[in-house]
């Protein structure tokens, strides 16, 4: 359910649910306000997910279940071969995603935007190239790149060396996070809709150190079986609603929204494919329990690493003034 939460948030959902709630906001005389209440609706999206997934859990009643996962490179005799063979399953999973999307846009189009000629067409060629990037992606995905997550984590943890896979964990959580299209989708949208007061740079900083402990601590979980994943939610989700007071509420926004757009297409495939090999690996962890949550752990802490930042920019503001006033 958890790991639904940050899921639903990836490459389609972002950058639309954050351009609409920016635009909504701007509907509003106070710039101010509207620059506060442009972030959040991400956040408040994706708990709908949580909610379905557990009463899907209560109402379906599953019962025991044994998950498996046997990492292996499949051998193909071409590189091509691979990619050519999850082609038409991967484009076609492009047009249910976007088709939706594109009904929507006809339909509001006929009745209230009345776009024509270039305005138009443009529209329409954003949809194509969102098509063809999606399609890419999806193809990379299933045709390797979730087999190489599964392999790596698989292989570093048979290695029987706890630290080193911890600190590959931390690593490959940082350089995933930079990779995020989501990510510098949001941090953009900061950096215009605060005029560059907040930089992308320090909330790039925040959510990759943030997503890197993410990692790491469930990496620690699958080595550690006795740890479960509600000893880092509980704590952590406490610390996230105490910050809420005492952080300016702009930067409350943009932290609970990056909580959902770090768990993009990049963490959601390569970074929980190791996570799963690792759990596989690993004597005494079930792929099933200590396998999945990484995605719930990975939307947490950038929610309190972009707080604490929010937190520091307050102080700076704060003495940047006493300072102006003593001069």
């Amino acid at each position: 359910a958890f790991d639904a939460s940050g899921a639903t948030t990836g490459l389609l959902a972002v950058p639309f649910i954050l351009a609409l709630s920016i635009g909504i906001s701007h509907l509003k005389a106070d710039s101010r306000a509207s620059e506060k209440d442009s972030f959040g609706l991400i956040a408040i999206a994706s708990t709908g997910a949580i909610f379905s997934v557990l009463l899907l859990g209560i109402v379906s009643e599953p019962k025991d279940m044994q998950a498996g996962l046997e990492p292996h490179l499949p051998e193909k005799e071409s590189v091509l071969e691979a990619f050519s063979a999850m082609a038409p399953e991967s484009f076609w999973e492009a047009v249910v995603a976007l088709m939706p999307l594109l009904v929507v846009f006809f339909v509001l189009n006929m009745m209230a935007f009345r776009l024509r000629g270039r305005r138009f067409t443009r529209v329409l060629k954003g949809f194509a190239y969102a098509f063809l990037g999606l399609s890419l992606f999806l193809l990379g995905v299933n045709a390797g790149f979730m087999d190489v997550g599964s392999e790596l984590g698989y292989r570093l943890a048979s290695m029987d060396s706890g630290i080193y896979v911890v600190a590959v964990a931390f690593i490959l959580g940082i350089v995933t996070i930079l990779a995020e299209p989501a990510v510098y989708v949001l941090t953009h949208q900061i950096e215009e809709v605060t005029s560059g007061s907040v930089q992308r740079k320090f909330v790039l900083t925040a959510l990759a150190l943030g997503v890197g402990v993410a990692v790491a601590l469930s990496i620690v979980r699958v080595l550690v079986p006795p740890v479960q994943l509600w000893h880092y939610l509980l704590p952590g989700y406490v610390v996230c609603v105490i910050l809420t007071y005492v952080v300016p509420k702009l930067f409350v926004g943009i932290a609970f929204d990056a909580g959902g757009v770090a768990t993009g297409p990049m963490t959601a495939t390569f970074i929980m494919a190791f996570t799963n090999g690792a759990a596989e690996a690993f004597d005494g962890a079930d792929v099933l329990i200590d396998g999945l949550g990484m995605i719930a752990m990975v939307a947490m802490m950038p929610i309190i690493t972009l707080q604490i930042l929010g937190f520091l920019f307050r102080a700076r503001s704060v003495k940047e003034g006493v300072d102006s006033r003593a001069h």
